[in-house]
């Protein structure tokens, strides 16, 4: 199993604009251990050192497996790994997706996309 590549990862600008994070999936594998089903609305991790803080904002360009199209969501962070985290978890952070048209469509995809993994006891970057 890979792990999701991270693209690059902009810092947030002077003005407060929120930071955009690029993450490119390259098997179904690493999109369903990076993807958080208990955010109601879908959710993401992405793998950084960068530090964040809860409900900051982020705009997360994703890439799904065995899809050339590029997805934007604009979300906030839920959920923060820190690089000191316990068990050897990834440092990161959880980005949980709007309740928008936008949103769910990609939260469809990827749940189409991972299927039956997603009901799986499966090992997730977060819990």
């Amino acid at each position: 199993m890979t792990s999701p590549a991270p693209l690059s990862s902009a810092s947030a600008s002077p003005q407060g604009r929120p930071t955009v994070l690029q993450l490119a999936f390259r098997d179904k594998a690493a999109l369903a251990v990076a993807y958080i089903p208990f955010f109601s609305e879908g959710g993401v991790f992405v793998p950084t050192t960068k530090p964040y803080r809860l409900g900051d904002e982020v705009f997360v360009l994703l890439m799904l497996p065995e899809d050339p199209q590029r997805y934007h969501v604009a979300g906030k962070v839920a959920w923060i790994n820190p690089p000191s985290a316990a068990g050897s978890r990834t440092p990161g952070v959880g980005v949980r997706f709007p309740s928008d048209d936008k949103s769910r469509q990609v939260k469809e995809l990827i749940e189409h996309s991972i299927g039956a993994q997603l009901a799986a006891d499966r090992t997730s970057q977060t819990i």
